[in-house]
């Protein structure tokens, strides 16, 4: 598995220069056919692993549930959030993944809810979830290339 944490930890790097190099004003921004935005899909990536790994093993967040629940599944972009907000989401992007390696390396994920993603891709261990999380991961990478590109054309 550490070679799937070492992948996660680069894409979150990614997303962290995202965060970092791109104008405020477009982080915010939803173009014309799309649903959300730049920062709400970086966000939405901080708070997934904290569902797949923590909530489907009956164990707590290891951030605000009010953060799980304003960037989970099913959620869109409701304006702009704090500077206090995004220094969170910016350093969750890499602490909430170096604390769920450790609570791997530790066993703490022995209790297991058998997920069905909204892709059909069913999940029946930690493993299979932090698999899946690499897959999310790049899906939405992929979506904030597209925000960016269709912002350039704006």
């Amino acid at each position: 598995m550490e070679k799937t944490f070492d992948i996660i930890l680069k894409n979150r790097k990614i997303l962290h220069d995202f965060l970092q190099n791109t104008p405020k004003e477009d982080l915010f921004k939803v173009p014309e056919g799309f649903n959300n935005n730049i920062w709400w899909n970086i966000a939405h990536v901080v708070v997934t692993p904290q569902l797949l790994m923590y909530k489907l093993n009956g164990l707590d967040f290891t951030l605000e549930e009010e953060l799980v629940n304003k960037y989970r599944k099913g959620t869109f972009p409701e304006g702009e959030p704090s500077d206090g907000e995004m220094e969170k989401i910016s350093a969750y992007l890499f602490s909430t993944i170096k604390h769920i390696q450790l609570d791997y390396e530790h066993g703490r994920f022995k209790n297991f809810q058998e997920y069905m993603t909204t892709p059909k891709i069913g999940l029946s261990s930690p493993e299979d979830a932090l698999s899946f999380n690499v897959f999310h991961e790049g899906l939405h990478l992929g979506a904030i290339l597209a925000l960016k590109k269709a912002l350039a054309k704006a």
